[in-house]
């Protein structure tokens, strides 16, 4: 399940720092695309063309489709299509080929694609599809890029803000593999890098500690603790509500998994309803995010969606 919420994690990343991630994969972004213009993210027409992942209970890949406008001011716009991948998967190539016609097929507009690996650094990364027969060929190529392509070093020279989300992704493959403590510190020093970089706002810092306490995950409540001061420390606790509120949120999320895992059974209904309706607030996730990282049917979700809305 961690794997799941990470990737969901970092799709929600994605999204919050979208004029960033165009910026970091296409050198000329600013030329293309008109920035002042927001992105209308697609994840329900995504899902209206891939009815078939609603049957086989709910989207088994973490996937974006945005729309964007173009800077020279015309009405068209072009389709941004984003998959993370964090497992080598045969099927890859030719699943981003069915995305492509698909969309293609709905829309007749302009589309790119993306690809961005996030698995260990031998992972395949398959850049084209191709198929051939008795003279007819298809050749799909579409960008591919690796959480890890980049150094450590070579991503905090660079002047954008998304570099320091790929480093969180790197520092999250760490975990099980140094300490707790070792990794609270790699943590920490992208915390410092995003308040020293002052391209957010405090509402944007606060929102991307959220992300990273969640990504980079500890379990030791100390730990945890010496972190927020420290983060306190930095920001002179400009930002501490916004700590606070993401500390009440990740206990709860810990809460469940723990009680998930000792087979606790008595409350956990209770703790995934509210789990699942701080989610709903949070109005950053669709149904089928919320139901997999609560591990229940989107009929569910949508139940308690109801409830909240009366």
């Amino acid at each position: 399940m961690l794997r799941k919420k990470n990737d969901i994690l970092l799709k929600s990343a994605f999204e919050e720092a979208f004029p960033d991630l165009l910026r970091f994969y296409f050198a000329d972004a600013d030329k293309i695309f008109d920035m002042k213009k927001e992105p209308v993210f697609l994840d329900k027409e995504l899902s209206e063309l891939f009815p078939e992942l609603e049957k086989q209970g709910g989207n088994r890949f973490v996937d974006m489709l945005a729309k964007v406008f173009l800077e020279d001011g015309k009405e068209e716009w072009v389709l941004v299509h984003i998959e993370i991948q964090g497992s080598n998967d045969k099927s890859f190539a030719e699943r981003m080929f069915q995305y492509w016609y698909r969309i293609y097929d709905r829309y007749r507009t302009e589309i790119t694609a993306l690809a961005v690996f996030t698995g260990e650094k031998n992972q395949s990364r398959p850049d084209r599809f191709e198929k051939s027969f008795l003279g007819t060929e298809i050749i799909y190529r579409y960008n591919v890029y690796h959480i890890f392509e980049d150094s450590e070093d070579g991503l905090l020279a660079m002047d954008n803000p998304f570099a320091l989300i790929v480093i969180a992704a790197q520092k999250a493959m760490l975990a099980g593999r140094i300490t707790e403590t070792e990794l609270n510190q790699q943590r920490l020093m992208v915390a410092k890098a995003l308040i020293k970089s002052e391209k957010y706002n405090h509402e944007r810092i606060s929102r991307f500690l959220y992300f990273l306490k969640q990504f980079v995950h500890i379990d030791d409540p100390k730990i945890n603790r010496s972190f927020d001061k420290q983060i306190d420390i930095l920001t002179g606790k400009q930002n501490t509500m916004g700590i606070i509120e993401t500390i009440k949120k990740i206990q709860l999320e810990e809460a469940f998994e723990k009680g998930i895992e000792k087979g606790i059974e008595k409350g956990i209904e209770k703790k995934n309803r509210e789990f699942i309706f701080n989610l709903l607030h949070a109005r950053k996730f669709t149904i089928s995010e919320i139901a997999n990282l609560a591990n229940v049917s989107d009929s569910f979700v949508r139940k308690l969606k109801k409830e909240l809305e009366q």
